[in-house]
This record gives structure tokens, sequence and C-alpha cells, in this order.
């Protein structure tokens, strides 16, 4: 039992050792003093001895941290300087590029500059050729206009002739024409004078022929106008003889009357019968005999039933 925790000591102080290394290191704590070590009054010598093998690893791996940290330094100082070199670089190549920019720039503004003053030179040599073929335009325009004003003259001189001639020969056509035209007037009112003679003496004939025609169509209507009259009053009173066989009186009825309206068919078949007025007892005897009749005489000429098929009639009743 006491074997084993020998064993375990020199374990344990090692595993502590190590941790307190990676703290301080951790830490940046320098192991170049060594701690002193504190007495073990009851430390067994295995253990002491583990604890001097441990320490000795323990120093060789810090002198291995430290040189991994000086390389790591020293490569950092590199890259810095690399770093700066590279920016230095690109600083310079970057005033030289604004060296470049900037010259090429002047160069354009020049280039400008003198293509400006190419334009210009050349705006103006159009300008002074426009100018001078302008003024070419207007003398060869006055040469054209002057020989333009000459032929005008000319022309209007062969038109104020032909103009003369032209009015001349006109105002004897006009004449011509008014005589014509005269004659020709005088001739057209002769002929509408004779046609309007001819013409009222037409109307006259027709208006005489039309009231002959009128006389006698007016004779003829009188005639039919009475023989239709007539014709109307004798179907009146054959009517009114029929209403008289099949009515029934009596002393009561004696100088009463009835006043009826009655609307007959073509072939005197009543269609209708209305009271117009009239004693009671006379007019239900009236209505009575007429419906009795069913039929009454009508006229077989379309004239004449036109007359009777609404016909007004007075009843008074007849004693023997």
């Amino acid at each position: 039992m006491s074997g084993n925790q020998s064993m375990k000591l020199p374990i344990i102080v090692s595993a502590t050792i190590h941790v307190g290394v990676i703290v301080a290191l951790a830490l940046n704590i320098d192991f170049s003093s060594k701690p002193e070590m504190l007495a073990a009054p009851h430390a067994q010598p295995e253990a002491l001895k583990a604890v001097a093998i441990e320490q000795n690893k323990v120093d060789d791996y810090v002198k291995q941290v430290r040189q991994e940290r000086a390389d790591a330094a020293r490569k950092e100082r590199d890259r810095q300087a690399e770093l700066e070199r590279k920016a230095d670089d690109a600083r310079k190549a970057r005033e030289q590029e604004q060296q470049r920019i900037q010259k090429l720039a002047e160069q354009r503004k020049q280039q400008e500059i003198e293509t400006q003053k190419a334009a210009e030179a050349a705006e103006t040599a159009r300008i002074k050729q426009q100018q001078e073929q302008e003024k070419a335009a207007k003398a060869e325009a006055a040469r054209k206009q002057k020989e333009q004003e000459q032929k005008a003259a000319e022309e209007a001189a062969k038109k104020a002739e032909a103009k003369r001639k032209a009015e001349e020969a006109a105002a004897k056509k006009a004449e011509a024409e008014r005589k014509a035209r005269e004659e020709a007037e005088r001739k057209a009112r002769a002929e509408a004078e004779r046609k309007r003679q001819v013409e009222e003496a037409r109307r006259r004939q027709e208006q005489e022929m039309q009231d002959a025609l009128a006389a006698e169509q007016a004779q003829l209507s009188a005639a039919r106008s009475r023989q239709l009259m007539s014709e109307v009053n004798k179907y009146k009173a054959m009517i009114t003889s029929t209403i008289q066989r099949n009515l029934v009186v009596d002393d009561s009825m004696r100088g009463k009357s009835c006043k009826v309206q009655v609307r007959l068919a073509s072939d005197g078949f009543v269609t209708n019968v209305s009271i117009l007025g009239g004693d009671p007892q006379v007019c239900r005897a009236t209505q009575n005999a007429i419906n009795k009749a069913g039929r009454l005489p009508v006229s077989p000429e379309p004239d004449v039933y036109q007359q009777m098929k609404e016909i007004n009639l007075e009843v008074r009743p007849e004693f023997n």
C-alpha cells in the first residue's frame, strides 16, 4: 500500500508543475530565476528525484517555447518590413501613376487647345468662303434679276398689246352678243306671250269643262241624295211599321212616345238597341217589339245601308 502511494506522489507533483509552467507561459512569467524549493521534511527520496527530472524537462520546454516566440517575432518583423516595403512600392507606383495621369491630362488639354484653334481657324475659313459665295450669289442674283426685269418689261409690253387687241375683240364680241341676246329676248318674249295666250285659252276651256262637269255632278249628287233620302225614309217607314206590328199597347200609352237608336247589320239583323229618351213604358214596349222582330227591313244598296246602319227612330203607339 505504501509503494503505490510513493509512485502516485511524483506523478501528481509532475502534473502540477506542468500545469504551472503552462499557466506561467500564458501569463508571460520569467523562469530565469529558479524558485527556492520548500523544504519537505517528510518527502521521500524517490519523489524528489522525480521532481528534479521533471524540472529539467520543463526548462527544456521553456527554452523551446522562447525560441519559437523569438522566431515568431522575427518573422513578424520581417512580415511588417515586407508590408512596409510593398506599401512604399505601392505609394511610389501611385505617385508615378498620378504623374502619368497628370501628364496625359496636360497633353489632352494641349491637344484640346490645338484642336479648338484648328476648329476656329477652319470656322473662320468657312465663314470667309461662305461670305465670298454669298457675295458671288448676290451678284449673280442681281444679274438674273436685271435680266428678268428686262424680260418682264418686254413681256408686259407684249401683254399690253395683246390685252388691247383682246379688249377690242371682246368689245366687238360683247356688242354682237348683246344684239343677239336682245333679239333672243324679243323672240323669247313673243314666244312666251304666244304660249301664255295658248295656256290661258286651254285653262279657260278646262275651267269651262270642269264647271260643266261640276254642275252636272252636283245635279247628279242632288238627285242621288234625294233618291237616298227617299230610300232611307222608305225603309225607316218600313222599320217603324214592323215595330208597330210587334208593339203591345194599352190606353195608358196614348199621346206618349220613345226615341231609340237601332244598330243594324247589312242583312237587317238588330245588333244593338239604345234608349235615347221618352216614356219608360213605351220604351220597354218598343225594345220588346224590336227584339221580337229580330230583323228589320234594310236596303240591299250599300250607300243606302250606310245611311241606315245606325238609325234614330221615334215610336208613337198607334190605336185603331
